[in-house]
């Protein structure tokens, strides 16, 4: 059986990761509908090696017509277009962070939580996590099935991709003005970004944390378990694609570091590269396209031996947007949960 899908922001680079993503996962696709605003109307996307689709105007489609509807053009977007869609039998998996929290909406990422899926049935709606939050607990959640995690202290290095396209050109044009003597004001960060860093994404709130902080830590509730105490420091860093985490965990049983890696090295979508030598480590540049989260530099505190820490690196436009949505899409389908095509 296939399937007609709609791709909402499909000229945006999540978008267009879902399109790809969809293409090399051979995902069963009847149609695919590639929709964005009225001013990209006309605009052509690539989709597969050999297929590009005509983009189509979002409020003039009718959602009817498909059977899952994956949604990657903010939470604005996803507040008005993402109920007309799941009122028309369609189901939305959302990228945006507008229904992450919303107790009528599962929050899923496949490796972690599948069996939340069936709870999208009042709003037609499912929501992709925030992209370090879906690295982080594909690496927490086989370790906290063996050692229950307490508390949780991360600090992000985030790529600039995971702000949309134009801030990936501001990184670009920032780098290149260094070299050409031609210097530009910020306009997608809240300080300069080439050369540096910037220990601040999204809008601060009453607390002293960032609301990516704060969503960080209840995602992790929502998703593995609510008794999870998460501290997150995010900070944006000039890198293009590929997410990094630094993580230090406290469990209830003591850590055997042997045992953990065996476990992290046994679950699905991770992988393990933790040599103690040069080299012997993944970063962000080496993880860009790929599908799994990677783990390195795991150790344990020399004071307490129930804690552990380690580094965690993931391609934030795959596994932290399009490839988990997808994954979703598949979960779908293989628990039988979507309704057979519209013609």
């Amino acid at each position: 059986m296939s399937y007609n899908i709609a791709i909402v922001g499909s000229t945006g680079a999540v978008g267009r990761e879902m399109l790809e993503t969809l293409s090399y996962r051979k995902f069963p696709c009847k149609n695919v509908y590639a929709l964005a605003s009225k001013s990209s109307l006309g605009k052509e996307v690539s989709f597969g090696e050999d297929k590009v689709l005509k983009v189509e105007a979002l409020e003039d489609f009718d959602f009817s017509k498909a059977d899952i509807a994956l949604f990657s053009a903010g939470s604005d977007v996803s507040k008005k277009f993402a109920p007309i869609a799941g009122k028309n039998k369609c189901i939305v998996i959302d990228n945006s962070s507008f229904f992450r929290m919303d107790k009528d909406v599962p929050l899923i990422v496949p490796e972690v939580n599948p069996n939340h899926i069936t709870d999208f049935k009042k709003k037609n709606i499912i929501a992709n996590p925030n992209c370090s939050t879906i690295q982080m607990v594909t690496a927490l959640s086989p370790l906290h099935k063996e050692f229950i995690i307490k508390k949780v202290f991360v600090s992000t290095y985030q790529a600039v991709s995971g702000a949309g396209k134009a801030a990936m050109d501001e990184l670009f044009n920032q780098t290149k003005g260094v070299y050409v003597n031609d210097s530009s004001m910020p306009e997608q960060f809240t300080k300069k970004i080439s050369f540096n860093v910037i220990p601040h994404i999204d809008v601060f709130m009453d607390d002293g944390s960032t609301k990516e902080e704060w969503k960080m830590s209840v995602e992790t509730n929502k998703i593995l378990d609510k008794n999870i105490q998460v501290t997150a420091h995010c900070v944006r860093v000039p890198v293009f694609i590929g997410h990094s985490e630094a993580i230090f965990i406290e469990c209830e049983k003591e850590i055997n570091e042997e045992k953990a890696r065996s476990i992290l090295r046994k679950a699905d979508g991770v992988t393990v590269v933790d040599h103690r030598a040069d080299e012997g480590y993944v970063t962000p540049a080496e993880v860009a396209g790929e599908d799994d989260v990677y783990i390195s530099r795991i150790r344990q505190n020399n004071f307490n031996k129930n804690n552990l820490v380690f580094w965690c690196v993931s391609d934030n436009l795959r596994k932290g947007a399009a490839l988990n949505a997808i994954q979703i899409a598949e979960l779908l389908i293989s628990k039988k949960l979507v309704s057979k095509n519209r013609n």
